[in-house]
């Protein structure tokens, strides 16, 4: 058995206690606390983002880590691509002309035409030969002529006198056709106007040339197409002397109401009878003091007289 004195301590601690208590009501129970599962067991929460083909076994935080660093170096790569793409684009804009000058000169040289001397049916062309001799004509043949670019004559002539009396100044070389048109239109219609119109100037005594044979381009320009002079088809008149002195200067004449007007917008308009072209000072600036005739073939007949 406890001592006395220790039992008269045990009372006077449960009278203590006892007077602390509530005087109505059941003592509040403590709420239970939930138990923390251990973090061991608690799933992570990078297992929740990493998807199968990010995952890599045998690696916790470290194979998220690497998936974060292949996004990030798949996200340059991606930047890299973007800078390319604007470098190739300012590039293209830096050089627009120069792709498409390219484009336009290559066809042209391709599309060049190649120039050559057109050859003369030899049997046509000692018609033409006997045919001037039958008017009156003084020429001689000369060598075929070959100046490259398409300039040249088969079969040249080198013509001194139209017609009996009337002389060519100064000579002119040219294909026979040329002559011979030169000669029929000199014969039938330079000879009645000129008889017709100037009765005082005598007999036509030369026919005045500017151009015959050259290689060039038409109207001396830099560029464009080949001359018919070029070819041996054209001859320019410049003027008419007669025997008693008189001399006709080719010029603009269409308001000219004088028998000298008269002569000469005659012979123009005659000139188309025997040449496939002719201008004269109203056609253009570049034919204002001379008539140009040539015997250029075109379609269907079609001639062109301005």
């Amino acid at each position: 058995m406890l001592p006395r004195s220790h039992l008269i301590i045990l009372f006077a601690a449960l009278l203590c206690s006892a007077a602390a208590l509530p005087e109505r009501g059941p003592l509040p129970l403590e709420k239970p606390q939930t138990l923390e599962k251990p973090k061991a067991l608690e799933k992570p929460e990078t297992a929740e983002k990493t998807t199968p083909a990010e995952a890599v076994p045998g690696k916790t935080d470290g194979g998220t880590d690497a998936a974060k660093d292949k996004d990030k170096d798949k996200d340059k790569d991606k930047d890299k691509d973007k800078d390319k793409d604007k470098d190739k684009d300012k590039k293209s804009e830096a050089a627009p002309d120069i792709k498409p000058d390219v484009k336009k000169t290559e066809p042209e040289k391709k599309a060049e035409p190649v120039l050559t001397i057109e050859p003369e049916i030899a049997a046509d062309h000692a018609t033409c030969l006997a045919d001037l001799k039958a008017l009156g004509a003084s020429f001689k043949e000369v060598e075929r002529i070959d100046d490259g670019q398409g300039c040249g004559i088969d079969k040249p002539i080198l013509l001194h006198t139209v017609l009996p009396g009337v002389a060519l100044a100064p000579e002119g070389t040219m294909r026979c056709e040329t002559a011979l048109e030169l000669a029929r239109w000199t014969k039938d219609s330079v000879l009645p106007a000129a008889k017709a119109a100037l009765p005082d100037a005598g007999p036509l005594t030369t026919v005045n040339q500017a151009s015959s044979y050259v290689c060039r381009l038409r109207n001396n320009a830099a560029t464009g197409k080949i001359s018919e002079h070029a070819r041996g088809n054209a001859v320019d008149i410049a003027s008419f002397t007669f025997k008693g002195g008189k001399t006709i200067v080719i010029e603009p004449r269409d308001e000219d109401s004088t028998l000298s007007g008269a002569f000469q917008r005659a012979v123009t308009a005659a000139g188309c009878l025997y040449f496939e072209t002719v201008l004269d000072p109203g056609s253009d600036e570049a034919h204002e003091d001379h008539l140009h005739f040539d015997v250029l073939e075109r379609k269907n007949g079609y001639r062109y007289c301005r």
